[in-house]
């Protein structure tokens, strides 16, 4: 028997979009908020000369300068307010996470429920204004080593700086969480997706426009765009893709009747970890080479060879970029999924595996199968992130045309879509019951 759900999931279609009255209040919401992040990123931060930051920026640009501008929506290379733009509130619920592991007393928060849920993200928006604030400050000061930028170089320029970059960030998280209130959801990833999506255009006619000048081959180009399609279909598929283990649930009896076992799933994303393994492994390989290049060729010959060896497409780049995407998404879907809490939660509810004892042993097995998948979603993620690191680096393809962008963006579109499927089944769901309600009275 298919049940009423799946019927109407099964029936889903944005056509019932224009009834949805509410949902269409929430899209303007969230094209609106999108759409004041957008401009911020064109208000150029003040004391600096643009001219000169360009030509700063475009000898950096393939460093971790460019990666995070691709994040910002190109805020770093107009060097906006929203320059920093959400990545200090991200590095900092990451930071909380780990505690959260750690520290008996986060654990205890954690496991509080709404009221430790809340207490956790105001220690989150804490740390967030301490890192925005020493990075905020550590770009002033690099601000000011970079030539000519800064007109007025000194202390009221590093705190007016930091100031406005902090204000920034601070801005955007609150506005993603208006996003994920009183929009559609998913407010953070929305914000992130908005500028890499922003910016495709003209990276695409960057490509083209080195094809018109004969620089980049129409073969290559069409390499690309095949490969880029490819690439998308091919993240579509890994990321819906789970292993569901059964659970099963006893007999159980209330009142005089007596209700037959249910039994049910519990889903183990293949790619838990998402998009965090490839950022943190660019982060770390990008920072000696763009710290090397602000010291224009000063320091020691070692810290010169290890940094000439990290460049894009070198041999030891991409062994190091494998080895750490790996490292992340283990390490990463340990601290998000814990084996132990999901089979003490199975347990005080009656649940069990199917041929496992309940407790620890179901705790062993959740964590044996959750070990191999995520082999493959490690080597999932490094295949997508680094034949595109490859065309990048011997075919001057446009950064955004690399794989941590493309799993970015498909990933946030594919939970936005769920996101107003959600609030679609939702509206369907409301109508069914005000007809029932209808039917009922005009019988009675």
């Amino acid at each position: 028997m298919v049940s009423a759900a799946e019927q109407l999931a099964a029936n889903l279609n944005f056509g019932a979009l224009a009834k949805a009255d509410e949902l269409k209040k929430r899209i303007w919401f969230t094209l609106g908020a999108l759409l004041v992040y957008r401009l911020g990123t064109y208000i150029p931060l003040p004391g600096i000369d643009p001219n000169i930051w360009e030509q700063v920026f475009r000898t950096q640009a393939g460093g971790i300068l460019g990666m995070f501008n691709m994040f910002a929506g190109g805020g770093i290379h107009r060097m906006a307010i929203f320059a920093l733009n959400i990545m200090p509130y991200i590095s900092a619920s990451i930071i909380i996470q780990l505690l959260t592991t750690v520290s008996p007393q986060l654990e205890a928060l954690k496991k509080e429920g709404e009221s430790g849920r809340k207490m956790l993200n105001q220690y989150t928006r804490y740390l967030t204004v301490i890192l925005a604030a020493v990075q905020s400050y550590g770009i002033a000061v690099g601000l000011e080593g970079a030539g000519n930028v800064v007109a007025d170089p000194g202390l009221f320029f590093r705190l007016s700086t930091a100031i406005t970059l902090t204000g920034g960030t601070m801005f955007l998280m609150w506005l993603g969480e208006q996003i994920t209130s009183r929009g559609i959801g998913n407010g953070i990833s929305l914000i992130i997706l908005s500028g890499i999506v922003a910016e495709l255009p003209s990276a695409l006619a960057n490509m083209l426009e080195l094809g018109r000048q004969g620089a980049l081959s129409t073969g290559l180009i069409l390499v690309v765009i095949v490969m880029a399609v490819a690439v998308i279909a091919f993240i579509v598929f890994m990321e819906r893709a789970q292993r569901r283990l059964l659970i099963q649930y006893p007999k159980r009896q209330v009142g005089n009747k007596m209700f037959e076992g249910q039994s049910s799933h519990l889903p183990l994303k293949l790619n838990t970890s998402g998009v965090i393994p490839p950022i943190f492994a660019s982060s770390l390989l990008l920072l000696p080479t763009t710290v090397a290049n602000f010291n224009a060729g000063k320091g020691p010959e070692w810290f010169q060879w290890i940094t000439t060896q990290l460049g894009h497409g070198r041999p030891l780049f991409l062994v190091l970029y494998l080895a750490l995407i790996l490292f992340f998404a283990f390490f990463y879907t340990a601290i998000v999924f814990n084996p132990t809490e999901t089979a003490d939660n199975l347990k005080k509810h009656g649940g069990f595996i199917p041929g496992i004892r309940p407790g620890e042993r179901t705790a062993e097995y959740i964590d044996y199968v959750l070990s191999r998948i995520t082999v493959l979603g490690a080597v999932y993620l490094a295949i997508v992130c680094l034949i595109p690191e490859i065309l990048i680096s011997y075919a001057s393809v446009p950064f955004y045309f690399g794989g941590t962008s493309l799993l970015i963006v498909v990933s946030v579109t594919m939970d936005t879509v769920a996101q107003v499927q959600g609030y679609l089944l939702a509206h369907q769901y409301e109508g069914l019951i005000r007809k029932s309600k209808l039917r009922g009275r005009r019988r009675g």
